[in-house]
């Protein structure tokens, strides 16, 4: 959940426990598929259980957050392969069926719709326990009332038509957890005043200063690590050794640091506070932008140049739903078989496929 837990404070659930609810959904989806008469041998269903076990091996602390902060141009899902081919070597080949699904390379399509697509289990568990966790109730899916009514046309999943209102719920509640939780202006700002901290460390480290960080963190901070370097054992097990404890205990100790951006930044983020956030449907104007950053260097003798970690300026965008993706598909009694967005009668449903961008803004309060 990255740092949402500044908006809602009970958002201190795991990645651990929202895999564990991904393979329980799991055991429950293929049940219901081969009660359906829907062939799934033992093999299949073991190895799109650890496919969906392991799918996010690869995220490293807070998650998204920092998905490009530790490692470059690294995204969690080629981690995640990566753990998984290191395991299958420890355990003899007996995830060659997992990483197959994994990959989408195996050849019942339908397997790997269940571990990522628009409808698949991560996606069906992370909501309905997201929206718990934080009390956010709009993020409130009928998660088993959906794979009871999975079904199998032509080696892709589908929905039955009695389902169709289940999934028009869904698609709406994924838009709302995105503005509400994972958006949150808040959220967004400590998450980025997060990032240019990281960022400043390594550019401190990379002049060869002295910065208080764990071993594993060490390894991330003085070498520019790349998805390559992954293939070598020692960078493998600092990662896996890497969690959110180890970067909060270094930005702690930084709060001291003599240099007063890295030491700034620290403070911000360990006594919460954060940037002020503006966001618009428009891009910011530029002279609005300089006006920030002249009053940083003036408030805060920082160099023009050092103003960029306090003022940020960037967009983020929300997709509910793309039909020019994998489709969610609604099988309907004649056995047509349809997008959601042509076989729903709900308007919203088709607005919700269009992408949502927002402009944000983020400078001190001071």
């Amino acid at each position: 959940m990255g740092l949402s837990h500044l908006v809602y404070p009970g958002a201190l659930h795991t990645r651990y426990q929202h895999v564990i609810g991904c393979t329980n959904l799991m055991q429950q989806a293929i049940e219901t598929l081969q009660s359906k008469g829907h062939e799934i041998t033992e093999e299949e269903a073991r190895g799109v259980i650890l496919a969906i076990l392991l799918h996010d091996i690869g995220h490293g602390p807070y998650s998204h957050a920092l998905e490009h902060s530790l490692a470059k141009e690294v995204h969690h899902e080629e981690l995640s392969l990566i753990f998984m081919e290191k395991l299958n070597a420890i355990f003899d080949g007996k995830l060659g069926t997992a990483i197959k699904i994994f990959k989408n390379e195996y050849p019942k399509k339908f397997l790997h719709q269940l571990v990522s697509s628009q409808l698949d289990m991560d996606r069906l568990d992370y909501l309905k326990r997201d929206s718990f966790y934080t009390g956010v109730s709009e993020g409130v899916v009928s998660n088993q009332r959906i794979i009871k009514m999975l079904d199998v046309v032509n080696d892709e999943l589908v929905i039955q038509e009695k389902g169709i209102y289940s999934i028009e719920k869904f698609i709406v509640a994924r838009r709302l957890m995105y503005w509400q939780v994972y958006l949150h202006k808040t959220v967004v700002s400590a998450e980025y005043l997060l990032v240019n901290a990281l960022k400043r460390a390594k550019v401190l480290a990379s002049k060869g200063e002295e910065l208080f960080c764990s071993p594993s963190f060490r390894m991330f901070l003085y070498h520019d690590i790349t998805k390559e370097d992954f293939e070598k054992e020692t960078v493998i097990e600092a990662f896996s050794q890497l969690d959110d404890y180890d970067i909060m205990g270094a930005i702690k100790v930084w709060v001291h640091h003599s240099d007063k951006v890295l030491s700034l930044l620290s403070s911000m983020i360990v006594n919460r506070n954060l940037l002020k956030i503006e966001m618009q449907n428009e891009p910011f104007e530029a002279q609005e932008i300089e006006g920030h950053r002249k009053r940083i260097v003036e408030k805060l003798g920082v160099s023009y140049e050092d103003s960029n970690y306090f003022v940020i300026a960037n967009n983020i965008v929300n997709n509910a739903y793309s039909s020019d993706s994998d489709k969610i598909n609604i099988l309907f009694k004649s056995g047509k078989v349809l997008d959601i967005t042509e076989a729903s009668d709900n308007l919203n449903i088709q607005a919700l496929t269009k992408s949502v961008k927002k402009h944000f803004l983020c400078y001190p309060r001071f």
